[in-house]
C-alpha cells in the first residue's frame, strides 16, 4: 500500500499504457468498479454503525480516555476541561469542538471528547448511544455504502461519440509564445 496516488496507478495499470486512452479510461472504471463492489461488500457485511477504520479510532480513543481527568468547572454539562500531559484541554461537546483540534478536523470523538461523554453520560448506556452521535455521519456504514453505489461511467468507443459540426471545425491554436531574449 502506497500513500502515492501516482505509484498506486501505475502499478495498477502496467498493462494497460500501451492502449488508446478510453481503453485506459474504462479500464480504471471497470478495476475501481470491482474494488468498490468488493468493499461494498465487506463493509455491507459487518455489524458496526460506523465503517472499520472509524471503530478502529472509536475504540483506541475510548481507552487513552479512561486516564485523562476531566473536570467541569463551569457547571455546564456540555463544557469541560481536562489536563492531559501537562496540557489543559477545553471540549464543548454543543459545538463538537476540542482545543486539540482534532475533533473538529477529523470529525470524529477525539480521546477527550470521549472523556468528557463518559463524565457527562457515565459508563451505562447514554454513553455508548452518546459516542456515536458524536461522531460525524461520513463514518457512519450507511453513509459508505450510499457513496460506493454510484456507478463510473465508462468512455464509448471513439466512433459511437457524437460531436457537435462547430466543434470539428473549431481550429484550437496553441497559446503564442515569447522567444528567450538572451
Amino acid at each position: 500500500m502506497t500513500t502515492n496516488i501516482a505509484k498506486l496507478l501505475n502499478s495498477e495499470l502496467t498493462d494497460e499504457r500501451m492502449y488508446p486512452v478510453s481503453y485506459i479510461f474504462n479500464s480504471i472504471a471497470r478495476k475501481y468498479g470491482e474494488n468498490f463492489r468488493k468493499r461494498h461488500a465487506f463493509v455491507d457485511n459487518s455489524n458496526n454503525k460506523f465503517v472499520s477504520c472509524a471503530e478502529n479510532i472509536l475504540r483506541d480513543n475510548k481507552s487513552v480516555s479512561d486516564s485523562l481527568y476531566v473536570t467541569n468547572a463551569y457547571g455546564d454539562l456540555n463544557q469541560f476541561t481536562m489536563f492531559d500531559n501537562g496540557v489543559t484541554v477545553k471540549v464543548k461537546l454543543l459545538e463538537r469542538s476540542c482545543s486539540c483540534r482534532k475533533y473538529v478536523l477529523v470529525k470524529l470523538s477525539c480521546e477527550h471528547a470521549m472523556a468528557t461523554l463518559r463524565a457527562k453520560y457515565g459508563d451505562g448506556e447514554g454513553y455508548g448511544n452518546s459516542i456515536y452521535e458524536y461522531f460525524s455521519s461520513i463514518y457512519k456504514v450507511e453513509t459508505y455504502l450510499l457513496e460506493y453505489s454510484k456507478a463510473i461511467n465508462v468512455v464509448p468507443l471513439e466512433s459511437k461519440w457524437t460531436v457537435p459540426q462547430e466543434l470539428q471545425d473549431t481550429k484550437i491554436v496553441p497559446p503564442p509564445t515569447i522567444p528567450n531574449s538572451k
